[in-house]
């Protein structure tokens, strides 16, 4: 074989799962490894058998640390996959600590399963343990940013800061002579803790892959409503519960409440963090911040001198079970962040179950939730909804904020993307499929460029 190609093993069709193949004369890579999320259906892709025997696979290049994008990885190297996973620093931590949680989710999840007869399997089991876990953080190499690095005999990568999360980059790699623009979750223009993503570097591509999370729609601008949900539901003396996912949004939730209390917007209440997950994370972008980590704001850093940005005062970090239980105890008022962040799994489920019935309570979406997932179903104002095979009525104000999204929307895509010179070949992927068909036609009108929405497990030579 004499050509190079593409192909996409995931996050075709939706937004979660992400997996892409790059195939040369003499190597292959796979860049991110993500685990499918959303409805059982979907999440059902998980144990289906990986398309291309895994131990043929030389790299994987890991763009950030999130589970749809990283969560696969000890399933691939249980099944044979020996080469390097290839990363930024704080992508190798944070990829540890969701890592490591979900080996622990899925570990208890099947210990349910199996205990109250659910599952349809007479022994069911967890993708893959904590010793999956163990043995795949060896093969992990951290790479600096904007510094080209070479993973094969043809093949290298380089890493450009996405502003999405703490490590995430876009990334270029030139595979035997072809060039790959991959944007992976691209961030928004201005993110509070991390500086801006680099523009894309100059020259031709041969291929462009962009995400299309929000690519048939535009962000609200930042308005009241935070701050008026919360308001209200404390004034009806309720609490205030966040789904946020565990790495940056609770960081990017807590600087924004701080604001709030020191600016008196909002009255100083006790602040619950209650994941293990977004705590360790929590300390991951401290550590970054006080360490003078080239992806951190500048003037970020000043500030953490003068006090911990995240804590107003009223930080209370949850990180036992018996603590977090006496959540469901509690008597006055109060904010409570718990993953995840489309209430999926984790704790939050079980806050939910306990707050949803109480009209005082309010619960407050943060951030994308995918088709499915339980946090869409509560976006979409269900009555009732089911958490550990009961059913739950939802009496509890459901209230939705897009503001603190960290995905380029539609407009703040296209405008990162402008600068490209016509690519040769380009392939939207990571979104509904409303969202990536509105996407790739808005690229065709707009920038006259080839897109297309790929098809799953389909092979496209590279022009």
């Amino acid at each position: 074989m004499n050509e190079v190609s593409i192909t996409f093993l995931g996050a075709t069709e939706t937004v979660t799962g992400s997996r892409f193949l790059i195939t040369t004369p003499k190597s292959k890579i796979l860049v991110d490894a993500g685990l499918y999320q959303g409805s059982k259906a979907t999440e059902a892709l998980n144990w289906e058998p990986f398309a291309v025997d895994p131990a043929t696979i030389d790299a994987v290049v890991l763009t950030h640390a999130h589970l749809d994008h990283c969560g696969y990885l000890p399933l691939l190297s249980k099944q044979g996959f020996k080469g390097g996973i290839y990363c930024t620093l704080y992508t190798q931590k944070l990829a540890a600590v969701v890592l490591h949680d979900s080996a622990f989710l899925q570990t208890e999840d099947a210990k349910f399963a199996k205990k109250r007869g659910k599952s349809v399997h007479k022994d069911p089991k967890a993708l893959y343990d904590e010793d999956d876990v163990i043995r795949v953080l060896e093969q992990f190499k951290s790479s600096p940013f904007r510094t080209e690095i070479g993973l094969t005999e043809d093949i290298a990568v380089t890493f450009y800061p996405s502003c999405h999360i703490l490590g995430s980059s876009f990334v270029v790699i030139v595979a035997a002579g072809k060039r790959f623009l991959f944007t992976s979750d691209m961030g928004r223009p201005y993110h509070p803790i991390l500086i801006s993503a680099d523009r894309p570097p100059a020259g031709k591509y041969d291929v462009v892959v962009t995400e299309s999370t929000y690519g048939n729609r535009v962000h609200e601008s930042p308005t009241s409503v935070f701050v008026d949900e919360i308001n209200a539901g404390l004034s009806r003396g309720g609490s205030i519960l966040i789904p946020a996912f565990a790495v940056d949004r609770t960081e990017v939730i807590l600087m924004a409440l701080n604001d709030l209390i020191e600016s008196k917007q909002i009255p100083r209440v006790p602040i619950y963090v209650d994941s293990p997950m977004a705590l360790t994370s929590l300390n991951y972008y401290r550590e970054a911040i006080r360490d003078h980590a080239p992806e951190i704001r500048p003037e970020l850093l000043s500030k953490f001198e003068q006090g911990d940005p995240f804590d107003p005062g009223s930080l209370y970090e949850m990180r036992t079970v018996d603590e977090s239980k006496s959540l469901n105890d509690l008597t006055n008022s109060s904010i409570i962040i718990s993953a995840s962040g489309m209430a999926q799994g984790g704790r939050v489920v079980h806050h939910l179950a306990n707050m949803l019935p109480d009209a005082r309570n309010t619960v407050i979406l943060v951030g994308y939730q995918a088709t499915g997932s339980r946090g869409q179903a509560l976006e979409q104002g269900v009555k009732e909804i089911r958490i550990h095979g009961e059913f739950v009525t939802v009496r509890a104000t459901i209230a939705k904020v897009e503001s603190f999204s960290v995905h380029a929307d539609s407009d703040e895509l296209m405008s990162w993307l402008r600068s490209v010179e016509l690519p040769s070949q380009v392939f939207v992927v990571h979104g509904e499929p409303d969202s990536s068909a509105a996407f790739a036609s808005r690229l065709k009108s707009d920038l006259k460029w080839p897109a297309i929405v790929p098809q799953s497990e389909m092979v496209y030579p590279v022009i």
